[in-house]
């Protein structure tokens, strides 16, 4: 009975809590009506970015739930590019994409995004198109042109001993003319002074015995 009693009343510690509470505001925020502050170390959406992301797919091997995907389709004006996804319902924020990242892990980094609320599902993705180097054989994906270009500046000199990457990197600096190379068939082999994928390279290189 004396259990009960007490459970009549509020403890000391609530009428404190209480008190307090009339002068300092409540412990929650006001959201909606303000926006609301997460902590600087709360974990929230990978977001993209545009500049640093190089899209060479790291992020999407290294995601544990599948959230980013990709696609290689053709843009308005008929380029071939790249197209990044992230999927914010299926992410988990484990910011496994960002420390996966070749670019300093900076193409694709956590940020303290977290209202990621819709009415339509199909809304919950990101998405950025990245240019994309096709063989110029074959017509087979290499890369995204951005990728080519990282690892021909990493390799320094080293670059000229893949003639894929360095041609990527020459006409990327605008050194190279693409009308050139049909001026120079009648000439030797263009073959050479082309982008290829690994399998046209090897074809250009391979002499079947007669």
């Amino acid at each position: 009975m004396a259990a009960i009693a007490t459970m009549r009343y509020p403890k000391l510690r609530e009428l404190v809590e209480a008190v307090r509470a009339i002068f300092r505001g409540p412990y929650t925020s006001k959201f909606p009506a303000e926006p609301h502050v997460p902590h600087p170390n709360f974990r929230g959406q990978p977001t993209f970015n545009r500049d640093k992301c190089l899209g060479c797919l790291a992020c999407e091997e290294a995601c544990p739930t599948g959230a980013i995907s990709h696609r290689d389709e053709v843009d308005a004006s008929g380029g071939p590019v790249r197209v990044m996804i992230h999927y914010t319902d299926t992410c988990i924020f484990c910011s496994m994409c960002e420390a996966a990242c070749i670019n300093d892990h900076q193409g694709i980094r956590l940020t303290n995004e977290w209202e990621l609320s819709y009415f339509d599902r199909s809304k919950a993705l990101e998405t950025i198109e990245k240019d994309l180097q096709l063989c110029e054989g074959c017509g087979t994906t290499i890369g995204a042109v951005d990728h080519l270009e990282w690892l021909a500046q990493r390799l320094g000199e080293m670059s000229y001993s893949n003639p894929t990457v360095y041609l990527a990197h020459l006409r990327n600096l605008g050194f190279t003319d693409p009308n050139l190379l049909p001026v120079m068939k009648d000439r030797g082999r263009s073959d050479r002074v082309k982008i290829l994928c690994a399998r046209c390279r090897r074809e250009t290189t391979r002499y079947d015995e007669k």
